[in-house]
This record gives C-alpha cells, structure tokens and sequence, in this order.
C-alpha cells in the first residue's frame, strides 16, 4: 500500500506528506483509531515512503512523499524483515508492553541505521506500556537518535500517559481528537490563553497568569468543599458520638482531597495540552494536530515569540511540577509559583 490509498484519511495523510515536503517530519507521533491492525498498516506504510529506495515523488526538502511499494525495503517492510524497522507489542500474559521490550527497542533505534533513512519504531497497543516500561520510554521521546521515527499507536489515547502524549504529534485517524477537557475547564484555559498572547512577556503578565491559575483551583476546592460537605452526614445527623464524628470528618477531608486532587490535575493537564500546542507551532505543525486548535490564533503569536527549545523547556517545568504535586505533598502555592514564573510566553 501507498500513502495515496489512504484516501478515507486524506487531512492526516496530507499533514504527514506536507511534515515529508518541508523536511519537518517530527520524531514521535501518536496515531489514535478504532482499530490497531488500521493504524499499523498506515505506520508501516510511513516508514516505507520514508526508507524508499525508489520513490514515485520527492518534496522541496528531498524526502519521498510516497512509497513505490515494489523495491527492496518496501517489500522488506512489509515482510517484516527490514533492519531498520521495529515493530513492537504486547507479549505477557498480562498483554502490558514490559520494560525489557522497550530497553531492546530503544538500544535498536540507538543504532545506526544499515541501509535506510530513518530508523523506525511502531508500537502496536501503546496504551498496554506499563509504568516502568512508560517511565524508559519517555527519555527517547524527550531525545530521539538523529533520523529515529516514532510511532505509537492506540485505541485508547487517555489511556496513555500525559507525559507520553505530550511529547508526540497526535493524529487521529476516524473521530476528531481535540484535547478531552470539560467545558469549565476549556473556559478557564481560553482566559489563560488570551492573557498569555496578551501579555508579550512582561514579568508581571506572569503573576497574572499565575494568579488566573491559584485562583481557578482555589475556587474548585471550595465548590468541591461545599459539595461533599453537603453530602456528609455530619451535616444529615444531629446526635453524633465524638469517635464516630471524628471518623466521619476525617473520611469528608479524605475525599474532599482526592477530589481536588484529581480536579486539579485536570486545569494542570489542560495547561500541558496546550503548551504541547505551542510546541507543535513553533515548529510548525498546527491545524488537525493541535489538541485545542480554537485556540490556535492566541497559541501562534505565542509561538512566534519563542523558540522551540523555550516551549519545549515550558512543557518541561509544568509536567515536573504537575508530577510532584501528584506524588507527594509538596507546598502547591509555592510549586506552582515557581513553574510558572520560569515559563517564556
């Protein structure tokens, strides 16, 4: 198969080809579908244009823009039996993608290629990585080997991590795939958003960013308060014994954390999405690959603003605090005021 008989997923297949035209392939995609076998036919039939030995066209940066699918390394690929293409997936019982998987595919990428292009690594059921497995990946996503092409594919993208996603172009091959975020958090990312484009870099457009997002999650833990305070039975019982009081403020300040917690790991993921956005644009990649793209004339003068190694570094500071804040028991004012004080936007 070539490139061109994808024509039920011609936006996608023409982002890749305009990505091949302008040298500008990226290093790591995401392909989300209905069906896995789908996507690894559009995967190997990637990572034959890319290693084509006879190309039918060839774009302005000297890449192939499709696969004669007949010489040498087309036909390998499609046996499965070409050296500089892996592909990968689960194998335990468990059906998890394990970390000795991902070591032997990583040490394969890091070699040098023997005769093609690009190296190439498909991951069949990315959203089967476990931890471990997801935590190794994650270096080679952040540093990709000169020439490495890595492609993910899945079912179920949330599934993945977000660190994971973040670092990888998505395309969805079938529904649309904007960032899955709920209304009240897509409205208090477009204030966000309108005053970053705003604000030009001022140090003080960085306190107002910063108090737009503590003053969004502060208003979430009282709604969240009042919700399930309401719901208690502290609040539905009179006569309650002190041992049995205790047990339930306890349960009550259990659950109002773990609520908050999840909450504000939705605005802080939203905050990630869209920092990948700006990324993709520095780039220049946007459209169909952007996970918010009604934001995206706000997102581009960011862009045009910063270097792709600055929004990179941007994802980076909000993903390690996002992290910390899910793992321990950091002060969040502070953690959070120190992300994004360092952010350039």
């Amino acid at each position: 198969m070539s490139l061109s008989s994808f024509g039920e997923h011609r936006p996608q297949i023409a982002l890749l080809q305009s990505s091949l035209d302008a040298g500008r392939l990226g290093h790591a995609y995401l392909f989300s579908g209905d069906s896995v076998s789908a996507l690894e036919a559009v995967a190997r039939t990637l990572a034959k244009v890319v290693n084509c030995q006879s190309p039918p066209t060839v774009g302005r940066a000297g890449l192939p823009l499709d696969c004669c699918d007949a010489c040498s390394s087309c036909k390998r690929i499609d046996a499965h039996e070409h050296p500089d293409v892996h592909e990968l997936r689960p194998e335990s019982k468990l059906r998890q993608i394990r970390i000795e998987q991902i070591r032997e595919l990583i040490r394969a990428v890091h070699l040098k290629s023997h005769e093609g292009r690009f190296k190439v690594a498909i991951v069949s059921w990315a959203d089967r990585l476990n931890d471990q497995a997801s935590n190794a990946f994650l270096k080679t996503l952040e540093e990709p080997p000169p020439t490495s092409l890595l492609l993910l594919l899945t079912t179920e993208p949330s599934a993945l991590l977000d660190t994971i996603r973040s670092r990888c172009l998505h395309l969805a091959f079938g529904e649309g795939h904007a960032a899955p975020h709920d209304p009240a958090v897509l409205a208090w990312l477009t204030s966000f958003v309108d005053t970053a484009a705003q604000a030009k870099a001022q140090p003080l457009a960085r306190y107002r960013l910063l108090s737009l997002l503590l003053s969004e999650l502060a208003n979430r833990r009282k709604a969240i308060e009042k919700q399930l305070s309401a719901d208690s039975p502290l609040q539905k019982y009179a006569d309650i014994e002190p041992e049995t009081e205790e047990k339930f403020e306890s349960e009550l300040n259990a659950s109002i954390e773990a609520e908050y917690r999840q909450q504000r790991g939705e605005v802080l993921g939203a905050l990630l999405w869209w920092l990948r956005d700006v990324w993709l644009l520095t780039s220049g990649t946007g459209g169909s690959a952007l996970g918010f793209p009604a934001l995206e004339e706000q997102s581009a003068a960011i862009a045009r603003r910063i270097s792709p190694k600055q929004a990179l570094d941007n994802l980076r500071i909000v993903e390690q605090t996002h992290l910390m804040l899910a793992r321990s028991n950091v002060q969040e004012t502070l953690a959070l005021e120190t992300s994004l004080l360092k952010l350039d936007l």
